[in-house]
């Protein structure tokens, strides 16, 4: 069964979430502060995590970076009440997958649910195994990336675009082919997300960020993955 952590202090929200994700058959667990939530979500292996901005203890910014920071792929569906684009994209770069602003409809958190569990269980088809570049290697099916033989720390997102390029290696992609490709059409991402993004790809894969080998920019149309 799918499990869900929903991270809500307000508990008129909470438990109309939980209901709301019981009935469609989910397991859900919820906590009401950050601290909790961050101690839960390293002790339980959830499939989604569903993370509220304000909240006590630890907001949510807060439990994001330090989810990813230690390693953690979970989904993160983000809760805001703010509409000001800078809110939405500082979630977005910290790792969050999606977010959904305050008051929304259950429909939408639902299909917006499903969505992050597709992505997450990944659309492999005619994807190989593991693929090889420089000092570089990507296993696919236990979605780790390698460099010299050690492990490499990355985000979700991050593993997604680096798959994105593989998949499409020697192609320019736009930076919308890669917002579609790696967060979802009905995500919201700006072009310097995406570009803090491979930045931040860069620093972990490349002999030399400053002169990129493989994540080229082309310039007025994207990137191309020449690895």
């Amino acid at each position: 069964m799918t499990r869900i952590l929903v991270v809500e202090d307000e508990p008129g929200i909470a438990l109309g979430l939980e209901d709301d994700l019981r009935m469609e058959g989910y397991e859900v667990e919820v906590a009401g502060d950050g601290l909790t939530a961050l101690r839960r979500a390293r002790e339980v292996p959830f499939d989604v995590i569903i993370l509220d901005v304000m909240l006590p203890g630890k907001d949510g910014y807060d439990v994001c970076r330090e989810l990813r920071r230690g390693g953690s792929r979970t989904p993160i569906l983000m809760l805001t009440a703010k509409t000001q684009e800078a809110e939405k994209v500082l979630g977005l770069e910290l790792g969050a997958d999606d977010y959904v602003t305050k008051p929304f409809g259950t429909r939408e958190l639902r299909a917006r649910i499903k969505a992050l569990l597709r992505r997450a269980g990944g659309d492999q088809q005619g994807q190989p195994d593991s693929y090889g570049f420089g000092d570089v290697e990507v296993d696919f099916r236990r979605g780790e990336i390698r460099r010299g033989g050690r492990a490499v720390d990355v985000t979700p997102i991050e593993f997604k675009l680096l798959g994105v390029f593989i998949g499409a290696r020697g192609r320019v992609l736009s930076r919308g082919q890669l917002m579609d490709a790696a967060w979802g059409p009905d995500t919201f991402a700006s072009a310097r997300v995406v570009d803090n993004h491979i930045a931040n790809l860069r620093k972990k894969i490349e002999p030399d960020p400053a002169q990129p080998r493989y994540l080229l920019n082309v310039r007025g149309l994207g990137y191309r993955f020449d690895g």
